[in-house]
């Protein structure tokens, strides 16, 4: 039996740090996808309205320890966040002793 499961496709999502609480160690930074505070134009035609169209809400929170990130993001900042399936790693065949 065949269990390939069809990879997901790539996500691209737009979203802006909300918080960035720091630690001695570490960095807790919070993110939200993007959205205006204003309204939009009569076309519509924004980056952050078509962004927030296909992923109107959400949040994560990544805790970050890597030393030279460390103090980089900035409540308010907007980054791209690309999500992409890690393939499955292939099935080894039982080994007998």
């Amino acid at each position: 039996m065949n269990n390939i499961v069809p990879l997901v496709p790539a996500m691209r999502a737009k979203v802006r740090c909300s918080s960035v609480i720091v630690h001695e160690t570490c960095d807790e930074v919070e993110f939200n996808p993007v959205c205006k505070s204003t309204s939009y134009g009569d076309d519509g035609l924004d980056e952050d309205n078509t962004f927030a169209k296909y992923s109107p809400s959400g949040s994560f929170k990544l805790t970050i320890a890597n030393p030279e990130l460390l103090g980089k993001y900035r409540p308010g900042q907007v980054y791209y966040v690309d999500f992409s399936p890690v393939p499955e790693p292939e099935a080894q065949p039982d080994q007998q002793d």
